[in-house]
């Protein structure tokens, strides 16, 4: 069988591993520090992404990008990161008062000026950038396991009870922890980049 066939006959969807460091690399060390605000983790993440990738080439289909394809085994490295985090267990935080404040039932923020919508011009891409520069430094303030439950439930969308199951909490713990981690987020925000005019922190 030649590498352009596969297992069941049918043409197999074109890889290039040889290109993948060139074309990829960059792009999936920026995922991965968005959500691990760390950059040798976010370096090894990259790395045992492109040696899954080769472990897994016949799984590749083509119903996906290249790029799709490996920012998915990516993801799937992140979590095992991440629960390899919960392992080293810290107490939950409790909520207040003054959190409950903070947002509405919905977790909308209350706040006349929280975020804006940016829109589809293309001159707001800039502007887009550097609010995800913030948002990764804000996110480098949270205690690791808040901003691991912070980052899959909200960042990539993972179901709540998977979260639950990574980070070894209960819902209503893990409610606790979005709660604690929305709170003190929006507080960096707010100081970072809506009173700064919309510019990065300083570093």
């Amino acid at each position: 069988m030649t590498r352009s066939e596969s297992t069941t006959g049918g043409p197999q969807a074109s890889l290039d591993p040889g290109g993948w460091v060139d074309a990829h690399a960059d792009a999936l060390f920026r995922f991965a520090m968005l959500r691990l605000r760390n950059a040798s983790a976010a370096e090894e993440m990259v790395q045992e992404t492109f040696l899954g990738a080769l472990q897994s080439m016949d799984r590749f289909t083509g119903r996906a990008t290249e790029r799709t394809w490996l920012v998915g085994i990516l993801k799937h490295k992140i979590v095992d990161h991440f629960r390899q985090l919960a392992r080293d267990r810290a107490p939950v935080e409790t909520t207040n008062d003054a959190d409950l404040k903070l947002f509405d039932e919905n977790r909308y923020w209350l706040h006349e000026d929280g975020p804006r919508d940016w829109g589809s011009d293309p001159s707001t891409e800039y502007e887009r950038a550097r609010f995800c520069e913030t948002l990764q430094d804000c996110l480098s303030g949270l205690p690791p396991r808040m901003a691991a439950a912070f980052t899959m439930r909200e960042i990539d969308d993972v179901d709540s009870g998977e979260v639950c199951k990574v980070l070894e909490v209960t819902s209503t713990n893990l409610w606790v922890i979005l709660h604690r981690a929305r709170a003190q987020l929006r507080l960096c925000l707010e100081s970072n980049w809506l009173d700064s005019g919309g510019r990065a922190p300083k570093r």
